[in-house]
């Protein structure tokens, strides 16, 4: 999609909403810009399109509520089409040619290594709103989703009580799929459990007939399943196919992330286990605003409203928080009062940003059922990335610009 095109997108967030304030900003004064980049065609689109439709409701949110120090907000948005040059190309429009305040986007690891380098060259903040592998550490770049040192430590104790401690991991062939193995490697060996079988696919890979047979001979007792996109609902169908969930339980750290539970059959989908710091069924108040404003917005919710929707409402609306904070939309001013520790009550409840630029979040457990939904298990109050924050401290050394993994 055009930039020309996304006008129409800035002035329903921006300019134009002012005639529908009350008590908000005043028309006349001033305006920030922001830029967003998002996959809005693509084969990641299922999660780009939501990524940005929260982006403009919480923008829309921020001007009805007076603006950012009595400034509209204003969006250049940029359809990235699932390309991660594009993010290269649109990182450095943003910067070069629209003079944005900070930069929102980007669901892929890679996305996010190609907005990096030109945000910290920039020296403009850049919001990374997805569920990762962790450990990137650099002062320009905020990731305002979810860790594994906050979803599988919890996940996978629970699954050794209830199903047993022998673990058998199937992930993409990149590095999100690596690092997050060696994730449960870890921590399967502290819980005095084991990894007994590892499988690395790639993104395009549809039949697991041969990993299936890997897991039927080795008997686990827990299948970790990390795989991404269409794959990862093949292989959830083909698994109940084989009979091996009545007595092995599957479990994953991004699985509804992208819906897969409104695709797969209801056979397939109950009984997967999945954490995750927002799932839409979360029952809090800020929830319920919040799903109430998307159906006002968007006329209804058609599918539900995926964790990575979460995480852009909590960047746009933590960078703003920042920015009343510091009295000004400036880069390194709104850096400084995020690494004081802003907080927001977001959809998924309390979250807080850390000296590492990750957030404090809730983590909650949740069981797929036979009707393309979930079922909140458990709730991890206040769950801290461990790793980020032993191996990053950006407020203490704020030179440090790379991504540390557990093997380091």
């Amino acid at each position: 999609m055009s930039h020309l095109m996304h006008r129409k997108g800035i002035i329903k967030s921006g300019i134009a909403a002012l005639s529908l304030l009350v008590g908000g900003v005043v028309q006349g004064q001033d305006s920030v810009t922001i830029g967003a980049m998002h996959d809005l065609t693509g084969g990641l689109n299922i999660y780009g399109i939501q990524q940005s439709q929260a982006l403009h409701l919480a923008v829309k949110k921020i001007n009805a509520d007076g603006g950012v120090n009595g400034r509209t907000v204003e969006v250049v948005e940029y359809d990235t089409q699932s390309d991660d040059s594009k993010y290269t190309q649109y990182a450095r429009t943003l910067n070069l040619r629209d003079n944005v305040s900070a930069m929102f986007g980007g669901l892929a690891s890679s996305s996010r290594e190609a907005v990096r380098p030109v945000a910290r060259q920039s020296k403009v903040p850049y919001f990374y709103s997805a569920l990762y592998e962790g450990g990137v550490c650099d002062r320009y770049t905020f990731l305002t989703g979810v860790t594994p040192s906050q979803q599988l430590g919890v996940m996978m104790d629970w699954a050794a009580e209830e199903y047993g401690d022998r673990f058998y991991v199937v992930a993409p062939d990149y590095n999100f799929g690596t690092i997050s193995t060696h994730w449960v490697e870890q921590y399967a060996e502290e819980m005095g459990g084991e990894v007994v079988g590892t499988d690395f696919l790639p993104l395009s890979q549809s039949n697991f007939s041969s990993t299936l047979q890997k897991i039927q001979n080795t008997e686990p007792d827990v299948v970790v399943a990390l795989p991404v996109g269409a794959s990862q609902t093949s292989l959830y169908e083909q698994f109940a196919a084989t009979g091996m969930k009545a007595d092995t339980g599957i479990i994953s750290t991004n699985y509804g992330s992208g819906n897969q539970q409104v695709v797969v059959s209801p056979e397939a989908g109950d009984g997967i286990h999945a954490s995750q710091n927002y799932f839409m069924v979360v029952d809090t108040a800020k929830n319920e605003a919040f799903t109430e404003l998307w159906r006002e917005e968007y006329d209804g919710i058609d599918e539900p409203i995926i964790s990575e929707a979460n995480d852009t409402w909590n960047a746009v609306m933590l960078w703003a928080a920042a920015a009343e904070e510091a009295g000004s939309v400036e880069p390194e001013a709104v850096i400084d009062a995020l690494e004081q520790g802003i907080g927001i009550d977001s959809p998924e409840g309390r979250v807080e940003m850390l000296p590492s630029h990750h957030l404090m979040h809730q983590v909650y457990l949740v069981r797929g059922d036979d009707n393309h939904s979930f079922e909140v298990i458990q709730h991890f109050e206040d769950v801290l990335p461990s790793y980020e924050q032993d191996v990053c401290n950006l407020v203490e050394n704020p030179q440090v610009s790379k991504q540390f993994t557990p093997q380091q």
